[in-house]
């Protein structure tokens, strides 16, 4: 991991308050990995988001798999939680926003994205892995693309390219004089700022998550000295409740790329008026 040297000198030195060292805030070097495999300068590379990632997939296909690879009518416990989850995800979202009929085809997608964008931010609470893989902005970027991708090309399929573009656009004879530049502002919001919204709600909860976590974290070691240490408490509580506070965000911004993704499909399919 790449740090800043005041922040390695003052765990490497027993740093704290009063002892002439200055506060080893996080930064963006906080979100640095030196690569595992390779170098930095490398075209490709391997480092620790990477393994995390891999990781991480690997335990929900794994989990899956060890769930429904010999599937029971009575279930045991881990086909019971696998199916509990799937099932949330298929009635709750899936059939909810897209409808049962067209919905089930792409209960597969969501599930898959749900429980691996899910895995990818549990990795902020996990010992010694301690870093949320989405609060790097290429994975919430790749995984908008692809979602971005299957809306375009669902509206082209279903509607025809006139019938795409009267959906990109809003288009509405009724606007009267107004409607050029609403069809305008619509067009720009639909297929430029509707995905990079729907990768930065995701980053951006994550990156703040984390860095208030290494935040409080960091603080109540440096106030481990002297009367700091009644301070170093109030900041170690804080380190639980955001703990906390973050596994409720973590499966929310899981629930919310989802439920997007599904009603950018719902949108597509849905015959423009």
């Amino acid at each position: 991991m790449s740090a800043d040297p005041t922040q390695v000198l003052a765990f490497e030195t027993d740093c704290h308050i009063f002892d002439g060292c200055g506060f080893p805030a996080p930064g963006l070097h906080s979100f640095l990995f030196e690569p595992i495999i390779g170098h930095q300068d490398d075209a490709i590379y391997f480092n620790k988001t990477m393994l995390l990632a891999l990781l991480g997939s690997i335990i929900v296909i794994g989990f899956f798999w060890a769930a429904f690879r010999k599937p029971k009518v009575v279930p045991g416990k881990l086909q019971m939680v696998a199916e509990a989850g799937y099932d949330f995800i298929r009635r709750g979202i899936v059939y909810e926003t897209i409808g049962k009929k067209e919905g089930e085809k792409y209960v597969p997608l969501i599930v898959s994205l749900f429980f691996f964008i899910w895995m990818m931010n549990l990795w902020s609470i996990v010992p010694v892995a301690q870093f949320p893989v989405t609060a790097i902005i290429s994975y919430p970027a790749v995984l908008a693309a692809i979602v971005y991708i299957l809306w375009v090309s669902l509206t082209f399929k279903r509607h025809g390219f006139v019938g795409a573009f009267k959906n990109f656009t809003g288009y509405n004879k009724e606007l009267g004089p107004v409607l050029p530049l609403a069809m305008l502002i619509e067009f720009f919001s639909n297929l430029l700022v509707r995905p990079f919204t729907h990768a930065v709600r995701l980053f951006a909860n994550m990156f703040a998550g984390h860095t208030l976590l290494l935040l409080f974290t960091i603080a109540s070691w440096y106030l481990l000295n002297g009367i700091g240490i009644a301070y170093a408490g109030v900041s170690f509580i804080m380190v639980i409740v955001m703990t906390a506070f973050e596994l409720f965000v973590q499966a929310l911004q899981a629930y919310v790329f989802v439920l997007l993704t599904c009603t950018f499909i719902q949108g597509a399919l849905a015959e423009h008026h």
